[in-house]
């Protein structure tokens, strides 16, 4: 292995990108292994390293520690002593040379446990926690939309409410039809990218706690305040006055078809504030781009317009109130954005006064779902092979092959 000392500034920015802190690269772009070795704890007290993170650089400086010991191991070993004495094993008399012992001695390092090796442990059971998680919420939510319907006033009684983009743009039949094909799409094209991912267990959980919570919001703000129809158009399904058997098979065809009008299992009213598919079309897009490398601009602009065009014609269908689009933006980039400013900052995981996050009803399950994660996950690929024969996976030839696409 090449001396930590003769490293290039890339090989420095492909250390930190395999031990899981890629949020340094920018900042020690220019730094050389030999530069990186003499970091202190000064040097995390002012800009730009005081920016990165909010634990004063300890992880990092816990990981530069390892480093300089190993390097140091490396320097003085091939059976070199510090002392210049070189340890051959000849032996004169029954005595080793120079009193120097030739052979090995063993000494036993307990090692701590596997989450507390890895920085990014797999721990499949708590995505299945999550998974559960989001499947309940849509459930939750299926149940609500029965219920309010029940509740919307008919259109000669409330007629729809004034909207400005409605008064704009006259309503096109086809319109919500290409919103959910290209919410459709974005649902497939993630659904791709995250099987490649390495780490897509800690992935897929964010996905799922996200959108779970994203619906969960959406049963309490569509409860609360039931808004008529936006159009006369709509032809909603007939009211059905506590037939408890109607209504739960009305909600098993709701739940079979995704709740998507495209396959006609979406024919109730009610659920308005705010858009579900607005946020479909938004969460997909953020997490498409947070997990793919930067340089592929064209894929993330290719998706921006899919999630674009799909919100643009909710509105051009009418069939969704430009609040309910609105509030839906702006509830799903939060909580996205806040998720991954905890995830991402090993202080904010912290119960403490100061730490005004932990006062968040979900801060709890957030921690369960992070605490072993250590620092930013990096965008690592590999080629799943799981169409494969066991036999052929477990082989040397049939392994899957791990390729680093970070965002520089």
């Amino acid at each position: 292995m090449k001396e930590v000392g003769h490293w290039s500034a890339a090989e420095v920015s492909d250390w930190l990108a395999e031990e899981g802190m890629p949020e340094y690269s920018e900042a020690l772009r220019n730094v050389d292994g030999a530069a990186l070795l003499r970091l202190s704890e000064s040097d995390f007290q002012n800009p730009p390293l005081c920016l990165v993170a909010g634990d004063n650089g300890k992880r990092l400086l816990e990981r530069l520690e390892t480093l300089r010991i190993a390097n140091h191991m490396g320097n003085h070993g091939n059976n070199r002593h510090v002392n210049g004495h070189v340890g051959n094993g000849k032996i004169h008399n029954g005595t080793p040379k120079n009193g120097f012992r030739s052979d090995a001695i063993q000494i036993h390092i307990p090692l701590p446990p596997e989450n507390e090796r890895m920085a990014f442990p797999t721990e499949w059971c708590k995505t299945g926690v999550a998974f559960g998680y989001a499947l309940c919420c849509f459930f939750t939510t299926s149940i609500m939309i029965s219920i309010v319907h029940e509740r919307v006033p008919s259109k000669e009684e409330s007629p729809p409410l004034p909207d400005k983009f409605f008064d704009l743009f006259e309503r096109v039949q086809w319109a919500f039809s290409i919103c959910e094909i290209n919410g459709m799409l974005l649902v497939a094209v993630w659904f791709i990218q995250w099987i490649h991912l390495k780490h897509r267990s800690i992935v897929g959980r964010r996905f799922f706690f996200i959108v779970g919570t994203l619906y969960l919001y959406r049963c309490v703000t569509m409860y609360v305040t039931t808004l008529p129809v936006p159009g006369v158009h709509f032809k909603c399904a007939p009211k059905l006055f506590g037939a408890w058997e109607a209504q739960g098979r009305r909600i098993m065809k709701m739940i079979s078809g995704g709740g998507l009008s495209i396959t006609g299992s979406h024919s109730l009213c009610g659920d308005y504030l705010y858009s579900g598919h607005t946020v479909m079309l938004t969460l997909t897009y953020l997490f498409i781009k947070e997990y793919s490398p930067r340089r592929f601009w064209p894929y993330h602009w290719a998706c921006l317009g899919l999630s674009v065009s799909g919100i643009f014609c909710i509105l051009l269908a009418h069939d969704h109130y430009t609040v309910d689009v609105v509030v839906a933006y702006f509830i799903t980039t939060r909580l996205f954005w806040w998720y991954h400013t905890l995830a991402n900052q090993q202080c904010l995981k912290q119960d403490s006064q100061i730490n005004a996050f932990s006062r968040v009803w979900w801060f709890r399950l957030f921690s369960y779902f992070e605490r072993n994660v250590q620092g930013v996950v990096p965008r690592h690929y590999q080629m799943p092979l799981l169409w494969l024969p066991l036999p052929w996976r477990l082989s040397p030839w049939g392994r899957a092959k791990y390729s680093r696409m970070d965002s520089l």
